[in-house]
């Protein structure tokens, strides 16, 4: 599929119904671009991530240009420049990391500590993730210096990254959902908006 295809399908859809199927299609079955032709690398890496993690293969998903080969938001193509964007979905694997994050929450309340405005722009837009049941530890501000994140998480995204494993030579970048509602809703909410967009436009939405 390339991005004139990806709006044409949108745009044929005919319910909330359909897109949401189109969603589930799309977004999370079958092989990633980046995987093109290379479905035991796919499963391998996912289930390495899995292994990590203690979680479910299955609960592992490339998403972005990566996913399509290119970025329809955008409107470019994946790219040797581009991010590997990954999602885990499991439960206690958020309420894992939920909680170091609410513990060190605790920790600045108590001492007092303020961030800097810019951190606080930051910090924000994480908990507009956070109420929507997606966390995103790069948007966390730097003085949140959480041990299990610096070492638990970014150490390994930073270990399969460039050249480090099957994905290829690309910096892999990953979030949390809690659950699969959440996936889902998110992405399909996103769907719907596009798909508006697209016909206020006439079909020629980005």
């Amino acid at each position: 599929m390339n991005l004139d295809l990806f709006k044409r399908t949108i745009l044929s859809t005919k319910s909330n119904e359909e897109r949401k199927h189109f969603t589930r299609k799309y977004f999370f079955h079958g092989v990633p671009f980046v995987f093109k032709e290379r479905e035991d690398d796919y499963f391998e890496f996912r289930s390495n991530i899995a292994r990590q993690y203690n979680i479910n293969f299955g609960e592992v998903f490339i998403v972005g240009s990566a996913k399509f080969g290119f970025s329809y938001i955008k409107g470019t193509d994946f790219s040797y420049e581009s991010d590997i964007d990954v999602v885990l979905v499991n439960e206690q694997l958020f309420e894992y990391f939920y909680q170091r994050i609410s513990d060190y929450q605790y920790s600045m309340d108590r001492f007092h500590k303020t961030i800097a405005p810019d951190e606080k722009q930051r910090y924000n837009k994480f908990l507009r993730y956070l109420v929507k049941g997606w966390m995103r530890p790069d948007l966390l501000p730097l003085s949140f210096q959480i041990e299990a994140l610096k070492q638990e998480w970014f150490s390994y995204f930073n270990s399969i990254s460039n050249g480090k494993s099957e994905v290829g030579n690309y910096e892999v970048k990953a979030g949390l959902y809690k659950n699969h509602y959440y996936l889902e809703k998110y992405y399909i909410n996103g769907i719907e908006g596009y798909y508006n967009s697209m016909k206020i436009l006439g079909g020629e939405g980005e």
